[in-house]
């Protein structure tokens, strides 16, 4: 294949002639510690935190310096007051070549941008000393596409590419919808869905490990990842930033869905450390949507002489994922009440109406070849502009010549495409019912409802929401497609430790989870130990005892998620608790601790108390999570199938939970 071809091995992924080299290491962590020799019945009191400047990435930790030059036939850059080239080169290198003093002695850069990756638009910001500004890219725009397009010399993405028409992106060389699946493995119902109708190359096997993704380029498969698209396109974020911002760029501040597990962070963490991006907070977006509530809340209350409490209801609904949450705010302080998410979002929308278009669609394009990627890139372009135009008009006309004798030509009314989405409808109706019961406020004692994403111009979608909310009129002073931005900006400001005089950074947001994580016991049972929609950060403790008679070993198996059976959620990690002493099932008090601390790392710990003992018979263990890797589902079935029954838990009932607020 030459110099064109795609090459990935442990070191290097090069494109064309040029490189993104990718050399990461193993750290164990940040400060390497011994087991705590203190009693384990007091344990949870006495665990002290781990120093949190930085959010610790809870697989493992990456760091990485960025060193990019743009090309272009006349004019390098980076240089300060140049225009920025279309053609790019990037290269993403790890700093572990770097010793720890270079590291060290680094300077701590104050500046930090906030960023709001959507599944198809991106928009950064920056606190500039009084307010918060959105970063325009060269043609001008604050809202950039979400892709990456990769090409004979180098990839280029949508920040600062210039499509020569919507359909380019629609060939088979682009890689798009990267958050929506970012972190998820082959028989995720999501990654399932999108093999059939993305135009570029899913492939699946349906036993658990991450799918196969490719571009096309010159007629030929290149594989990538979306952890590497997303890296790119962090790049050119990175690169515009710096120009518009003539200074480097380290620090980041990154919304992300409320539905996004664990895992999935992990791999947002990775990618920015493969763009040379620190970053200080991994948001769910609908705390940045509070944080910029509470500011302007705030700015109102003073201007008023008045400190009283407002309750909101935030809907957020974008292409991806759909997130609800209930906030009080009160002298700039924002505490969540509840907290939900789902992947549901406009690109269920969007392939539920393309099905109706073309019911046998999935058959027509299961080759993906040159001609069946454009059909589906056709029909794909068409779907979104009828959806856009049904937002303002009652019906829309669909013309479509998909070629080889298919024509589409069909009238589709608001009444029709809600019927064809009433599932999606639904989810939403059920997403804001279950947050609201959640956080056992009433619907009447709601002030403001907060629409966010560009799916709440649809009208069925804020029909439902106002209708739940019994409310006529729509929080007005939030921009719904600047929102997440805008507060990622503001906390980018609190992290790293901006002072305001004016007093418009005097801004907290207390979080909530927005996942129970829980481990496998009584055979296939999910035990929650932290429940959904705890304040954070947490501690709390389960015991646990074993299933069988003279049970030595026992096997933590750690998930995240709502569901009973453990299969349904989240495997974040495992480990063994050895040494149990014999005794008769029942006997042996196993205790399991789960904290996050202030940064959002969860640790899990595990250790033995026999009864009428106050110490733990063998060391304690404490693993951070997650554990897992790219076959967590693979692994989650080999363990269950291998272990699950020979060194089972079973809940001690008489035992109640211990609460550490």
């Amino acid at each position: 294949m030459g110099d064109k071809s795609l090459v990935i091995n442990a070191e290097k992924l090069t494109i064309g002639p040029h490189e993104i080299e990718r050399r990461w290491t193993w750290r164990e962590g940040l400060i390497p510690r011994k087991p705590p020799s203190i009693n384990f019945s007091n344990l949870p009191a006495h665990l002290h935190r781990y120093p949190c400047p930085f959010l610790c990435i809870a697989f493992v930790t990456f760091s990485a310096f960025l060193f990019h030059q743009i090309y272009s036939r006349s004019t390098p850059l980076i240089s300060r007051g140049r225009k920025m080239s279309q053609e790019q080169v990037y290269t993403v290198v790890s700093d572990s070549d770097t010793t720890g003093e270079e590291r060290s002695s680094a300077p701590f850069l104050e500046i930090a941008i906030g960023i709001d990756i959507g599944t198809s638009q991106c928009s950064l910001a920056v606190w500039n000393g009084s307010q918060v500004e959105l970063i325009r890219n060269t043609r001008n725009q604050k809202l950039m596409k979400s892709y990456v397009t990769f090409r004979d010399e180098s990839p280029v993405g949508g920040v600062s590419n210039q499509l020569s028409h919507e359909y380019e992106m629609l060939s088979g060389a682009s890689v798009f919808n990267m958050k929506r699946l970012i972190g998820r493995i082959d028989t995720d119902p999501v990654v399932s869905q999108a093999s059939k109708t993305l135009p570029f190359l899913i492939q699946t096997l349906g036993i658990g490990v991450r799918p196969f993704i490719a571009a096309l380029v010159n007629n030929m498969w290149r594989s990538t990842t979306p952890e590497e698209v997303l890296a790119i396109y962090l790049v050119e974020l990175k690169a515009l930033a710096e120009v518009r911002l003539k200074r480097p760029v380290r620090n980041v501040v990154l919304t992300v869905p409320a539905a996004f597990s664990r895992f999935q962070l992990t791999r947002i963490s990775r990618s920015c450390a493969m763009a040379g991006l620190h970053v200080l907070r991994l948001m769910p977006e609908p705390a940045a949507v509070a944080l910029l509530y509470a500011q302007q809340q705030q700015q109102q209350q003073s201007l008023h002489d008045s400190g009283s409490e407002r309750v909101a209801l935030i809907f957020n609904m974008g292409a991806g994922y759909s997130d609800v949450a209930i906030i009080a705010t009160a002298g700039g302080v924002s505490q969540m009440k509840g907290l939900a998410g789902s992947t549901i979002g406009g690109e269920d929308l969007l392939q539920n109406l393309m099905h109706h278009l073309l019911p046998d669609m999935d058959n027509l394009f299961v080759s993906r070849g040159v001609h069946e990627l454009k059909s589906m890139g056709v029909l794909r372009v068409a779907t979104q502009d009828a959806i856009h135009k049904l937002s303002s008009q009652p019906r829309v006309q669909i013309d479509v010549d998909l070629g080889n004798g298919m024509k589409i030509c069909k009238t589709v009314d608001l009444r029709e495409f809600e019927e064809v989405n009433k599932d999606v409808f639904d989810k939403c109706a059920s997403l804001i019912t279950r947050c609201l019961q959640d956080s056992k406020v009433k619907v009447e004692h709601i002030d403001d409802v907060i629409l966010v994403g560009g799916c709440t111009n649809i009208p069925k979608v804020k029909t439902i929401v106002m209708g739940i909310c019994k409310k006529t009129e729509v929080y007005s002073a939030i921009n719904p497609l600047e929102a997440a931005v805008r507060g990622a900006a503001l906390e980018g400001a609190l992290a790293a430790g901006v002072n305001d005089p004016l007093g418009s950074l005097d801004l907290l947001t207390i979080q909530v989870s927005a996942h129970s994580i829980g481990i496998r016991a009584e055979r296939d049972k999910f035990v929650p130990v932290l429940a959904r929609n705890t304040t954070l950060p947490a501690r709390r403790e389960v015991v646990f005892t074993t299933a069988h008679d003279n049970q030595t070993e026992a096997l933590i198996i750690v998930y995240e998620g709502d569901e009973e059976v453990v299969e349904k959620n989240h495997l974040l990690g495992y480990f063994k608790v050895v040494g149990i002493p014999l005794a008769p099932r029942g006997v042996p008090e196993i205790n399991v601790c789960m904290d996050i601390d202030a940064s959002n790392m969860l640790r899990v710990m595990a250790g033995v108390v026999m009864p009428g003992g106050h110490n733990p018979v063998v060391p304690p263990v404490e693993v951070r999570m997650p554990t897992a890797d790219d076959g967590h589902g693979l692994s989650a079935d080999v363990l269950n199938r291998s272990f699950g029954s020979t060194l089972d838990l079973v809940t001690l009932h008489n035992k109640m939970p211990h609460t550490h607020s």
